[in-house]
Parts: structure tokens; sequence; C-alpha cells
């Protein structure tokens, strides 16, 4: 019981410090915003095409705001040292790194579901199947979480935080087949493709939203589960060599 209550009370701490802040919300939610916008005034589609592009825009909206928060945030902490003080926490080291990243992937469901809504109100959604989308939505939030805390227990300044991040961020915009399909992409850079996560959410996107996912969603689903597991084995593996042992 005393870990959990310690759970609750960091996750509290996080939210009241560090999420719904001006610069999270601008990454998060405004910069994927804008780029839809950006690519619907440049090619000239219509709202009849918004089902096809409304995937990558979830997906981005999950990515660049869990990376966002988690990535400055743990680095912020280690700097001023308060996150070696967390690390002497009654509690294990697995429940404590998941009461740090909770409220990121909170903060990437919810920015996940925003556009959604708003969508909602401008085209026809009727086909989308909650059913896959909604544990699509959760399984991604998870593996941007946890690949911005990857991120975040591997540099020591809040700026090569933010320089990791675009290094894994902006390649994937293109390599994922959020906007492009993967068979357009150069033949040398496609197997680049099948080893980003965001590769495997965004194609359960694309089966639940418009039923045109190209591999069999059950596959996409534990792909992304073995994301999730490697990158947090790791990011512990990280923290127990560099501030425990």
């Amino acid at each position: 019981m005393k870990s959990w209550i310690a759970f609750w009370n960091i996750l509290l701490k996080d939210i009241r410090s560090y999420y719904l802040k001006p610069p999270n919300i601008s990454w998060g939610l405004l910069f994927p915003l804008v780029w839809i916008a950006m690519f619907f005034i440049r090619s000239g589609l219509g709202l009849d095409k918004l089902p096809d592009l409304l995937p990558g825009l979830v997906a981005l909206s999950i990515l660049f705001g869990t990376t966002s928060v988690l990535s400055v945030t743990v680095t912020f902490e280690k700097k001023g040292r308060s996150f070696e003080r967390l690390l002497l926490a009654p509690i294990s080291l697995e429940l404590l790194m998941l009461a740090k990243t909770a409220g990121a992937i909170l903060f990437g469901i919810i920015n996940a579901l925003v556009p959604v809504f708003i969508a909602m109100l401008l085209a026809d959604l009727s086909a989308i199947n909650w059913f896959i989308l909604i544990p699509a939505i959760v399984l991604i939030a998870f593996s941007s979480t946890f690949l911005g805390l990857f991120i975040a227990v591997s540099v020591k300044e809040v700026f090569e935080a933010q320089t990791f991040s675009n290094f894994f961020r902006f390649p994937m915009i293109f390599l994922c087949g959020l906007f492009f399909p993967i068979a357009s992409l150069p033949i040398f850079l496609r197997p680049l493709s099948y080893l980003l996560p965001l590769t495997y959410g965004a194609d359960i996107l694309r089966g639940a939203m418009a039923g045109k996912n190209i591999m069999p969603l059950g596959l996409n689903f534990l792909i992304l589960a073995v994301f999730c597991s490697v990158l947090f084995f790791i990011s512990l593996r990280n923290i127990n060599r560099k501030w425990i042992t």
C-alpha cells in the first residue's frame, strides 16, 4: 500500500510541476496540428481526406507530447540532483519509473484524443473501430514515453535531451508511413522504417480509422509491446549502471 501511495504522490507532483506548461502544449499538440494544416494547404486536399491523415496526426501528437515532457523533466531533475534523491524512495525501481512515466503516458493519451474529437466535428468518422483505436493509443503512448525515458537517462543536459529527441522524432515523420506510404520510400530506407516503433503504431491507427492497415493488427500490437519492454528494460539498466551501482 505504501508503494502505491508513493506512486500516486510522485505522479501528482509531476503533473503539478511539469505538465500543461506552454512549451509542452505547443510541442505536443500545436506542432502536429500546424503540420497537418500546412499539409492540407499545400496539397489542396478536402476534408473528405481527413480520415486518411488523422492516424498520422494522432501518432505525432502522442510522440511529441510524451517525449517533449519526459525527456526534459527527468533530465532537469537529474541536473538538480532531485532524481538521485528520488531513487532513495522505499519502492522498487520499476514502480518508481512507472510513476515518473505515468504522467507522460496520460498526457500522450489526452493529446491523441484532442485531434480525434476535433476531426469528428469536421468529417465523418463513423467507421472508427474504437475497440482497436483506444488500445492502440495507449500502447503508442507507452512506447513513445519509454522512448523519452531512454533519451532522458542517456544524456546529461536538457539541450542534449531535446537534440537527441529530435534525432528520433523528425525521421519518424517521414519513415514511419504517417503521411507517405513506406512503399514509396527509397528501397535502402525501408528497412529503417521497420526499426521504429511508430511504424507499427501508425499501421494500427490506419486499421482502426480507415481499415487500411498493411500488416496484421495482432503482429503490430505484439511488436509494439516488444518495443515497450525493450526500451523500459534498457532505461532501467542505464539507471542502475549510472546512479545505483
